[in-house]
């Protein structure tokens, strides 16, 4: 009897070692990854024009810092407005990008073509003013910033002319001006800003010789609403100062830079971003200003005097408040009333400024 109890505990231990020999091993189990929400940008220049596009990129990178693996982002650079841009923006769509920002005023028209080709894609448009059920626009009133750095250049001229080197006579070139005059006016009534137009956003060559140009008929400060540092060089190799735009200009020229009204698009498009991939994004017209963080002014040069910063703040703080830089009495270049006291121009009235304010040398063409 002890052999064969002896002999069953070999037999099953033996059927139990064949059996796990012959088991077929598990197969892992495939996880697929979520599929990453991709987004394009459309850009105007490239990103090493140290200003526009350059805040554009920085804001793309920041929502790959922001959102990891979850999200894939692309860029393509100098892409002329018109049908050049058209076929891009088309091209992303048809390449299953959820979603596509395109970042100069000339890509609206095509911009809302293409969205409505494409509904089931989110479309952002930035500072235009045509929208889609699938097609936003966003902007900010980097006029304020402006008005702010206004007052630096009106306390500290000496000969009482300010250049202006601009881009494009529309609306959101012509209301920066203004705010900038308000803001030099507000401390110099004396001082006058002189206009020159340069038809195109980003041109090195062109921006510097309209800095010259302005350089040479007097301006001591340089101001403008272009795409790269140029006008800043043109006025430092002269010995005299300016003000950036888009990005912190000082950082890349020096102190001669005093300020420089700023974009930090990090700000709307991580918010953005975050809608469109929960699924509660919905068309809208966004125009954020320093309250919100999207427009600032750059910290300040050494070379701008105490009593002016005060100024400064005093204003931002207004600002913030709720002041509109746009409040009356404001006159024209005729030294007509265009806004009364105790008035305010409208948004939607700012959104289509095509007049000068007075101190303004130039014309809306």
């Amino acid at each position: 009897m002890k052999k064969l109890a002896v002999l069953g505990t070999i037999l099953l231990v033996s059927a139990i070692l064949f059996a796990g020999c012959n088991k077929k091993p598990v197969e892992p189990v495939a996880v697929e990854k979520p599929k990453a929400f991709k987004v394009a940008f459309v850009y105007i220049g490239p990103p090493g024009d140290l200003g526009w596009t350059y805040e554009h990129d920085r804001g793309r990178k920041a929502l790959n810092e922001a959102f990891g693996e979850k999200l894939q982002t692309a860029f393509i650079e100098n892409v002329p407005e018109g049908p050049d841009a058209t076929r891009v923006i088309r091209q992303y769509a048809q390449d299953g990008y959820d979603m596509i920002f395109t970042t100069s005023f000339g890509y609206m028209d095509p911009t809302l073509e293409v969205a409505k080709e494409f509904p089931n894609v989110k479309f952002e448009h930035c500072s235009g003013y045509k929208t889609n059920p699938n097609m936003a626009t966003y902007f900010g009133r980097i006029e304020e910033a402006r008005y702010l750095s206004g007052i630096i250049a009106g306390k500290m001229t000496k000969s009482n002319k300010i250049g202006f080197v601009a881009a494009f006579p529309i609306p959101e070139v012509v209301r920066g001006i203004n705010g900038f005059t308000l803001g030099v006016r507000s401390v110099n009534p004396k001082a006058q800003v002189k206009v020159v137009w340069t038809n195109t956003w980003y041109d090195p060559v062109k921006e510097r010789e309209a800095a010259v140009a302005l350089l040479d008929d007097g301006s001591d400060i340089i101001a403008q609403h272009q795409d790269t540092t140029e006008p800043q060089k043109a006025a430092k190799e002269r010995g005299k100062f300016s003000i950036g735009y888009d990005s912190d200009m000082g950082k890349f020229v020096g102190d001669t830079v005093l300020a420089s009204p700023i974009w930090n698009w990090a700000v709307y498009y991580k918010d953005t971003i975050g809608k469109a991939m929960a699924g509660t994004w919905t068309s809208h017209q966004y125009w954020g200003g320093l309250k919100d963080g999207v427009v600032a002014l750059s910290d300040l040069s050494p070379n701008v005097p105490e009593d002016v910063k005060t100024l400064v703040k005093a204003a931002q703080d207004k600002i913030t408040g709720g002041w509109s830089i746009f409040s009356g009495p404001i006159k024209d270049q005729a030294g007509k009333i265009a806004v009364k006291e105790g008035e305010t121009v409208p948004d939607d009235k700012q959104s289509t400024m095509d007049w000068f304010v007075a101190g303004v040398v130039g014309k809306v063409k």
